[in-house]
């Protein structure tokens, strides 16, 4: 049996494949090798996830697992995660990477092609069919992420600060979120995952997205995003693939912005995951 994982900070979207070609799907809490300890880490996989995979099921049973997730780089992170892996799934042939090659297996299958993200936060890259050939470094949602969820909050929260919002967005701003400076300051500042603060509101700007103050922000954010960051690839000779919630609810926004920069809109997929199991499969 393999196992296959999608792993955010907040959730994990795993796929069981048993040697029948039956795929369960299973989702525990988020994994981030980062800050959480291996007993941790361990537990999820213990108590979490194999008593959801089968009933019958033991460690012994996987020999294979794939985990793709965000900041999983360097070789204390991978060996950690490996090291937890033998923990529970002695048996088991483990191989951790990015999300960002995620999203290129998962869009691209085994062909060349670019791939991006536009969820929480952004990043692309050239993809060989097989790995990563070429990225531009996102630089996280003070230095870059553009056209991110977190990069959208940040655009709102500014102009909502600065009194640039139009009163009518303003005014259900505040009675929707009743955030002051003060407050704004304590949560991107002094608290933990400012990124993921900013990025919440992206259901509002999305609600908003046919006025003409919102839309000329998501809109110059599409157009930041492949100026600075698609520009480097070889985008006339391929379409420009995404994958994310972003790029899947503001799709027909994207799109117009991708056409508008003589670039070619290929795939966008919310989650990698399914497409992750094709590529599998087919290896």
């Amino acid at each position: 049996m393999q196992l296959i994982a999608d792993s955010g900070s907040t959730k994990v979207d795993w796929r069981a494949i048993f040697n029948s070609g039956e795929v369960k799907s299973i989702s525990t809490e988020g994994i981030n090798p980062v800050f959480m300890e291996d007993e941790r880490i361990i537990a999820i996989f213990k108590e979490h996830l194999l008593p959801v995979v089968g009933k019958n099921v033991t460690g012994e049973d996987v020999d294979k697992i794939w985990f793709y997730g965000a900041g999983v780089v360097g070789d204390e992170i991978l060996e950690k995660l490996n090291r937890c892996f033998k923990t529970v799934f002695p048996e088991s042939e483990c191989f951790t990477a990015s999300d960002v090659l995620a999203a290129a297996r998962a869009l691209c299958g085994h062909n060349s092609g670019i791939a991006c993200i536009l969820g929480t936060g952004s990043n692309s890259c050239f993809y060989d069919g097989e790995d990563i050939v070429k990225n531009v470094r996102a630089g996280g949602f003070i230095l870059g992420d553009e056209a991110s969820g977190a990069y959208l909050g940040k655009r709102l929260i500014s102009d909502f600060i600065k009194g640039l919002l139009p009163k009518p967005i303003e005014e259900e701003f505040i009675k929707r979120y009743n955030l002051d400076y003060p407050a704004i300051v304590q949560k991107v500042y002094r608290e933990q995952l400012p990124s993921r603060f900013l990025a919440s509101f992206s259901p509002f700007i999305y609600e908003f997205r046919n006025h003409p103050h919102i839309a000329s922000l998501i809109k110059s954010s599409f157009e930041e995003f492949l100026k600075r960051n698609i520009i480097h690839y070889e985008f006339r000779k391929y379409p420009v693939n995404f994958v994310g919630s972003i790029a899947f609810y503001y799709k027909e926004l994207l799109e117009k912005a991708v056409t508008s920069a003589g670039m070619k809109m290929g795939k966008v997929l919310k989650s990698p995951i399914d497409g992750l199991i094709q590529y599998h499969k087919e290896q």
